[in-house]
């Protein structure tokens, strides 16, 4: 799959969005008790954001081409869409604007140099760089014993997604919230592919998930979307047990694509006393990996 079909996209996203909100809930008086839709009707959605009947079932068809930033506002609005959902559909709305025709391969995104001298700074806490795609590009100390489960994928790059869905066992194992961490890779996944519809091994990703993970399948058609975020992970590791890490994700203005990753505890809390000891068996890791090396 090289590209997405828009068309096919935006409607799926608007009629899902639609379907999922009671009359009641957007403030519409109903009457009778068969509905033949679950959610809102189409007119009902074309009410509520002041276009016409058939203007909104274009947009729902798949045409957004020509809508301007209003109406889309208009709609969100009607729709109750989250601002995860909103950037999406804009999102969709922008690439159908664009010419037609077909597009280069995105380049390769490499780690800057600096980059790695930044997450080698960082000593007392976990921290990686990934792309949009949970490609693993770089990691310091902490974070390469950290994510010691999914590193040890022998593919390269070691992938996220690839590690929840493909193999479950031990995702299952090491992550605490499996199932709302899978909900939200693939929400996430699904908000890149709307940004970038001509992104070949975004694709190429999501169609291995989908042909390999029953549960990435019944995610993926939830045409849910996700930001990327800060929060809270809470992870089982095999050799220091239960760890519950703050998150920062932040873009790297400066590297498009990329994303820094830094999990830190409370000072004082039983997970920074774990990752006092992840430190320490880190570094007896390297120092008998050195020793091997020189016996060799």
């Amino acid at each position: 799959m090289a590209t997405i079909d828009l068309r096919t996209e935006i409607k799926e996203f608007l009629s899902s969005r639609r379907s999922r909100i009671a009359p009641e809930r957007a403030g519409l008086s109903t009457y009778g008790g068969n509905r033949r839709v679950t959610g809102l009707r189409r007119e009902e959605v074309a009410l509520l954001a002041g276009v016409s009947v058939e203007y909104y079932v274009r947009m729902e068809r798949g045409g957004l081409a020509g809508t301007s930033d209003g109406v889309l506002d208009a709609v969100a609005s009607a729709l109750q869409l989250d601002e995860a959902e909103r950037d999406h559909l804009f999102h969709l709305a922008r690439q159908s604007r664009a010419p037609g025709g077909p597009r280069r391969p995105r380049p390769a995104v490499a780690v800057r140099p600096a980059l790695q001298q930044v997450l080698d700074a960082i000593t007392d806490a976990p921290a990686w760089i990934c792309d949009v795609r949970y490609d693993v590009l770089a990691v310091n100390r902490l974070a390469r014993a950290l994510f010691s489960p999914v590193l040890a994928d022998t593919r390269r790059p070691a992938n996220t997604a690839r590690f929840l869905y493909l193999d479950p066992e031990p995702a299952r194992a090491f992550f605490v919230d499996y199932d709302r961490i899978a909900c939200d890779v693939a929400a996430k996944l699904r908000m890149e592919v709307g940004r970038d519809p001509h992104d070949e091994e975004l694709h190429a990703l999501v169609d291995e998930l989908s042909a390999r993970s029953g549960l990435f399948r019944q995610r993926w058609a939830s045409q849910d979307v996700r930001l990327h975020r800060s929060g809270r992970k809470r992870l089982h590791h095999p050799v220091v047990g239960r760890l519950d890490l703050d998150v920062e994700s932040m873009e790297l203005p400066a590297d498009p694509g990329l994303l820094l990753n830094v999990y830190t505890a409370p000072a004082g809390t039983a997970t920074a006393d774990g990752l006092a000891l992840l430190a320490s068996w880190a570094a007896g890791q390297e120092k008998q990996a050195t020793k091997t090396q020189a016996l060799g």
